[in-house]
């Protein structure tokens, strides 16, 4: 029986959006085709190439490099065609050429099989400079070292290097297919936001731009989140936008200034549900080259993170976990021990280093020791394990046989490993060994043990953080763990009236092989205990936040979010030593723009509709005077 005429249509239209279209570069533009394109099934075509002179040889021919490729280019040696030859052959590198030509077989056994056009290349029968390059600062290829500051000082011409071009690419695909799943699956409305805004308490340093009334000043926002929970409170369900961030944090390696985040927020949700949530919004946006990522993640508490890997971003790639041995030398006579088990959160600690006599030298075991007592202020015992199964360390002359086979066993070591030891209070004592742990794995990895995959993905969800931190300039005092507006633990929410340090948050990050890519949390609905957060426990004004409470008090929904790091996820899937190889045009780590050289000096008269003036440090009044 045959199928009604609209139902086959319909199977067409489903067919057709399952397996949607190779995207057409050359619509729209004079080329025909791309440098990347050309195959042997091209052979007999007439082309017409645009792109970059790669390489140049000896008037015979060169290279032409686009967005998506290389392809060669025979430059004609006949008499017909010296105008073409000539001006090919003193093209200077990386002007911008135009080619038209005949696509022909590579002659036998000159085939490039490293390249995808290597089969073929095209004879030059007309052409013409577009754009001719003057010396260049530095060489276009991914080989050539160049210094970081004239990367960024010639940004656009370090773009045009495959490595960036694929960064950038990769980029675009994640982030289309991330707003087809929140989007056209799931329902989600993409909003825009307000870049001008004012001051929120706590939190990050925000950027201030003056307006023209005297003294009043608008705030870049650290993120959008009063306005994505405002935009539940007006009842739009489910929000999602590819937000700008701003924070004025000075000079950070691994932060900039403006930053792009996957901002997310739902009403009626609880944390599972939004775990749910990113869970299926990464593997659907994972790019297919980068493997596959299973679901669900695994979860931790803080507690349990700190606790085995002294950080609240574990890498779980690899192993060394800290290790509880307070009962191994609880029962020993040694002073510090004893001194470290009095006080009243006091444990000993201890990370084991696999192969460490083999891999690691004395120098680097000092390094170790003195960096944990730099910047932790703790000591560290180092404890090796002899080829023959004894113990070497100072602490073995002050333990009997017993405890130096329970120390073996609990600590599971072998022989040449080495174990460094940590006494005292807990949180220390973690912090100290989790950095520890990171900076042997990369000794190790640097003396050419493999530990760490790079092309392996491990994410993580971190739960149940503390709702509440002591400040660090005055402990007596707290501060938010992750921001005002998150809503304490259920089981713990009586606590927040009685002892707010006690109180757990439903607050949540995923982390990804050591690095935090996301944080989110279950938002505070009630006007009352927003108040009583803002007032009671952060001593804040609340009338900062009047508009916030205010909508709170009028029919707000329980509502929950998170943001997704886009720069520092990107950096991870490719495998980039700095967030800066994954955005188009960033700032150094002093939080400039060397290309453009901003931020730069503006006039007194161009301040003057502002209400401002610039009070100029001493040494920079001398230098303008002179």
């Amino acid at each position: 029986m045959a199928l009604p005429r609209l139902l086959v249509r319909a199977l067409h239209r489903a067919a057709a959006a399952a397996a949607p279209a190779a995207p057409d570069f050359n619509s729209f533009v004079t080329r025909t085709n791309t440098c990347g394109e050309l195959r042997s099934a091209h052979v007999g075509q007439k082309v017409t190439l645009y792109g970059w002179v790669q390489y140049q040889r000896q008037g015979l021919f060169l290279v032409l490099r686009d967005f998506q490729g290389l392809t060669q280019v025979i430059i004609p040696q006949d008499e017909a065609h010296s105008h073409v030859k000539e001006l090919l052959s003193n093209a200077p590198l990386e002007s911008v050429v135009r080619v038209t030509g005949t696509v022909s077989p590579r002659p036998l056994g000159q085939e490039n099989p490293k390249m995808p056009t290597g089969d073929i290349e095209v004879k030059a029968e007309t052409a013409e400079i577009l754009n001719s390059c003057k010396k260049l600062p530095f060489e276009i290829k991914d080989f050539i070292k160049k210094s970081e500051a004239l990367r960024m000082q010639y940004r656009y011409l370090d773009l045009r290097s495959f490595r960036l071009q694929s960064n950038l690419r990769l980029r675009s695909r994640l982030v289309m297919r991330m707003r087809e799943y929140l989007c056209n699956l799931h329902g989600f409305v993409d909003v825009e936001t307000p870049t001008l805004f004012k001051r929120t308490p706590g939190g990050a340093k925000e950027f201030l731009v003056p307006s023209r009334e005297a003294g009043k000043f608008y705030s870049l926002p650290q993120s959008p989140q009063q306005f994505k929970q405002l935009l539940m409170v007006g009842g739009l369900d489910r929000y999602f936008q590819v937000a700008r961030c701003y924070r004025d944090e000075g000079s950070r390696p691994d932060r900039q200034p403006e930053f792009t985040q996957i901002d997310i927020e739902m009403s009626f949700v609880d944390q599972a549900g939004i775990q749910r949530l990113i869970e299926g919004l990464l593997q659907h946006s994972w790019p297919e080259e980068r493997g596959s990522i299973t679901t669900p993640f695994p979860s931790m508490t803080y507690e349990e993170a700190l606790a085995e890997y002294g950080t609240d971003k574990p890498d779980t790639r690899f192993g060394m976990k800290i290790v509880d041995i307070s009962d191994v030398l609880g029962g020993s006579n040694i002073h510090f021990v004893q001194n470290a088990l009095s006080y009243p959160q006091g444990s000993i600690r201890a990370i084991r280093i696999p192969q460490g006599v083999r891999y690691l030298t004395n120098k680097d075991l000092e390094s170790l020791k003195e960096s944990a007592k730099s910047q932790f202020k703790q000591e560290i015992m180092e404890i090796i394990r002899r080829p023959d199964g004894s113990l070497k360390s100072l602490l073995t002359k002050f333990l009997g046989e017993k405890e130096k086979s329970e120390l073996i066993q609990a600590l599971n070591m072998q022989e040449d490993d080495v174990v460094l030891l940590a006494a005292g209070e807990h949180k220390q004592v973690c912090s100290a060994l989790g950095a520890l742990r990171l900076l042997s794995a990369n000794l190790l990895e640097a003396a050419g043990l493999a530990l760490r995959d790079p092309t392996a993905f491990h994410f993580l969800w971190v739960v149940d953080f503390p709702l509440f931190l002591p400040k660090a300039e005055n402990p007596t005092e707290l501060e938010s763990a992750h921001h005002p507006f998150t809503a304490p633990h259920p089981s713990d929410a009586s606590l927040l009236y009685s002892d707010p340090t006690k109180v757990r948050s439903q607050h949540y990050d995923l982390v990804l092989n050591g690095s935090e890519v996301g944080g989110g949390s279950i938002r505070i609905h009630s006007a009352e205990q927003q108040r009583f957060v803002l007032e009671k426990v952060l001593k804040e004004d609340s009338e900062v936040l009047s508009h916030l409470i205010e909508a709170l008090e009028l029919g707000a929904p329980p509502h929950g979010g998170i943001a997704l790091g886009l720069d520092r996820l990107i950096s991870l899937i490719v495998d980039a030593p700095s967030i800066r190889d994954v955005i188009a045009f960033p700032k150094s780590f002093r939080g400039r723009d060397l290309m453009g050289n901003a931020p730069d000096y503006v006039t007194p008269e161009e301040l003057e509709p502002y209400h401002i003036q610039v009070s100029w440090p001493l040494e920079e009044k001398e230098a303008k005077k002179n």
